[in-house]
């Protein structure tokens, strides 16, 4: 339902979003304050408005089903679930303020304040796409690039470190944190506060085998195999 020729639609409708919101909101306000543009670009701020916000609830929907495929990042699903409520409610006002005024030269204290509602809520859009925004692109790009730490797998004689139970619980700290997962011993110490779902998932299972409750969470999930590696340090002994 939530693809476009084999493609996931949530990154394809996120970039109506950021684009079309935002500019909008900008443009209403700029509307609310300077009279003599309301006539030519009150009603495409409008417009926009409306394509952004039915493109905000798009890429809500679209997200919740991709995440229920690569996992959930928890900072910016939440932030994503409140955005296009927001824009509803800047889109509404906006709308109410465009046709208290359209038609007339005089500004009555009921479109004034309508005005000023719509502007403030216009804000509070383009505040939102922001942080949706960044936390978007933080889930995505965050936790890209392994570190120098994590990348150690080996011995001088290329021979794969093990390492038994005992030492994994060791390491039981957010600050100094490994996991032993299907075998293998990773070290998530840098991944804590990157990951998508929040730092107390991987917080919670420092110090453990924490194969049961990888399983649980990303069962027949490609992705989240695919970023361990990258913290991969040898083998559980």
């Amino acid at each position: 339902m939530f693809d476009v020729f084999g493609l996931p639609l949530h990154p394809l409708v996120v970039h109506a979003v950021v684009v079309l919101l935002p500019l909008s909101a900008l443009g209403l306000i700029a509307c609310v304050v300077v009279g003599r543009w309301r006539r030519t670009f009150a009603g495409l701020s409008v417009l926009g408005l409306i394509v952004g916000t039915v493109s905000a609830f798009v890429a809500m929907l679209s997200g919740n089903a991709l995440a229920a495929q690569v996992g959930i990042p928890a900072a910016h699903q939440s932030l994503g679930q409140v955005l296009p409520w927001v824009a509803l409610v800047t889109l509404v006002l906006g709308a109410v303020w465009y046709f208290l005024q359209r038609g007339s030269d005089q500004q009555t204290p009921l479109t004034r304040g309508m005005g000023l509602a719509a502007a403030v809520a216009a804000v509070g859009s383009v505040a939102m796409t922001v942080l949706v925004g960044h936390s978007g692109a933080t889930a995505v790009w965050g936790g890209t690039s392994p570190t120098p730490a994590a990348t150690a797998t080996a011995d001088a004689s290329g021979t794969a470190q093990t390492y038994t139970l005992d030492q994994v619980k060791q390491h039981n700290q957010a600050t100094d944190c490994w996991a032993a997962i299907e075998g293998e011993v990773y070290n998530l110490t840098d991944w804590v506060n990157q990951h998508p779902g929040g730092a107390d998932h991987i917080a919670a299972i420092c110090g453990t085998d924490a194969t049961q409750a990888f399983a649980q969470q990303h069962s027949g999930q490609q992705r989240p195999a695919s970023q361990l590696t990258q913290f991969r340090i040898g083998t559980l002994a």
